[in-house]
C-alpha cells in the first residue's frame, strides 16, 4: 500500500508560485493550501494548480489544516511568527531566505523547532544546481586540500526592486542586496568551505545610487544597493563577500564563487547575465594548474522542495538546516553592524 503524500501549505505566493509547483512535482507531496494577502493572486494561482483551500490569513490556514510541511515565502518580516505557528501545529518548515530578520529571531525559531521535533530548512536554492553538486563533491573528495580564501558575489549593473515595496524597506526587509542577493552566495560559499566558524567581519554599504533615483521619484528607500564584507574564520580562512541591486559594472548580472585551496581552486559562475551556471576545477598536475569541468553526481536532488521532501519522509538529514541559517544571521548582523559602526565586529561565540 503507497504511503499518503505529504500535506503542504505554502504562504506568500509571489516567491511561493515556484514553492508550489516544485512540491506538486513530487510524486509524494501536494499543495493542499495556500495563503496570500492578495485576493486575486490566490485565486489565479490556486486555479491553476488546482490547490482546494485558499486563505488570506496565513495563521488561520496553519491553524485549520493539518500540515506536514508549511513552505514559507513571505517578506522577512513574518518569517520567525509564521515559522513558530507552523512549528507549533506539528508542521515542518521550509523557509525562505534570510531565516529571520536578525540572529536572536532565528535562534527563537529553532528553539521551537527543538522543543516540537520539527525539522526546519532554508531555501539557500543555489546549492541545488548541478554546478554546485559538483563541485561539492569534489570538495568533498579532497580535491582543494586546505581552504584558505574565497570570494562570493552577486553585483547588478541595475537590477533595483520596485521603490516603495517590501524589499527596499528595512522594517520589513532587514536590509538590502546583502539580506537579498549576498546571502546566497554567502551560503554557497561558506556550504563548500564546511561551514567554518566565523570569528569577526569588516563591512561596508552604500546607497549612492538608489537613494538618488527613490527621492527623485519620490518613494521611500532605507537600505543598501552595495555592500561588501571580509569575513575571518577560526580556521585562519578569509573570505569576501559582495551583493549589489546596481553598480557601475559591464554585466547585467553577475554571479561568481571562488575558493582557492592548497591543492586546487574552483570557480563557480552565471552564463550571459543570465541564471544558468557553469563551474570549473583547477587543480595541480605535476606543478602546473589544470583547469577541469566537475561532473555532478548522477542522482541529486534538484530544488530544495524536492529534498526536504525527500528527507522528511526517509528519515534522513537535510542540507541548508536551522542551524546554518542562524549561522548566515548572525553574519549578517555583524556585516550590517560593522558598516553602521565603520570597525570590525566580532562574532558571538
Amino acid at each position: 500500500m503507497a504511503s499518503p503524500k505529504l500535506r503542504v501549505g505554502v504562504v506568500g505566493l509571489g516567491i511561493g508560485r515556484g514553492h508550489i509547483a516544485a512540491f506538486n512535482e513530487h510524486r509524494h507531496a501536494e499543495v493542499v493550501a495556500i495563503a496570500d494577502i492578495d485576493e486575486a493572486r490566490l485565486k489565479t494561482l490556486g486555479d491553476e494548480h488546482k490547490v482546494p483551500m485558499r486563505y488570506t490569513d496565513a495563521k488561520a490556514m496553519i491553524r485549520k489544516e493539518a500540515l506536514d510541511i508549511v513552505s514559507i515565502a513571505t517578506p522577512n518580516k513574518f518569517h520567525k511568527p509564521l515559522t513558530i505557528a507552523a512549528l507549533k501545529s506539528g508542521a515542518h518548515v521550509l523557509c525562505e531566505k534570510p531565516m529571520a530578520m536578525n540572529a536572536k529571531e532565528a535562534r527563537q525559531m529553532l528553539d521551537v523547532a527543538r522543543d516540537m521535533d520539527r525539522r526546519i530548512m532554508i531555501n539557500f536554492s543555489y546549492r541545488f544546481s548541478q554546478a554546485s553538486a559538483a563541485l561539492k563533491r569534489e570538495v568533498d573528495r579532497g580535491a582543494l586540500g586546505d581552504i584558505y580564501f574565497g570570494r562570493t558575489i552577486w553585483q547588478r549593473r541595475r537590477g533595483l526592486p520596485g521603490f516603495g515595496g517590501w524589499f527596499g524597506t528595512k522594517a520589513l526587509a532587514g536590509g538590502g542586496p546583502m539580506i537579498d542577493l549576498g546571502v546566497h552566495r554567502l551560503d554557497l560559499a561558506l556550504w563548500l568551505m564546511g561551514y567554518p566558524k566565523p570569528k569577526w567581519v569588516l563591512a561596508s554599504t552604500y546607497d549612492h545610487i538608489a537613494s538618488k533615483l527613490a527621492k527623485k521619484e519620490k518613494k521611500h528607500f532605507d537600505v543598501e544597493d552595495f555592500a561588501v564584507a571580509l569575513i575571518k574564520f577560526d580556521n585562519g580562512a578569509t573570505l569576501e563577500v559582495e551583493a549589489s541591486w546596481a553598480g557601475n559594472i559591464k554585466e547585467n548580472e553577475m554571479m561568481q564563487t571562488r575558493l582557492l585551496g592548497t591543492d586546487g581552486g574552483l570557480v563557480q559562475y552565471n552564463l550571459n547575465g543570465n541564471y544558468e551556471f557553469d563551474a570549473d576545477l583547477i587543480v595541480e598536475r605535476r606543478g602546473k594548474p589544470v583547469d577541469i569541468k566537475p561532473k555532478a553526481p548522477a542522482r541529486h536532488d534538484a530544488n530544495a522542495m524536492t529534498h526536504f521532501v525527500n528527507a522528511i519522509r526517509k528519515g534522513q538529514p537535510h542540507m541548508a538546516c536551522g542551524e546554518q541559517g542562524l549561522i548566515v544571521m548572525e553574519l549578517l548582523d555583524a556585516i550590517y553592524k560593522s558598516a553602521r559602526l565603520g570597525k570590525p565586529v566580532e562574532i558571538p561565540s
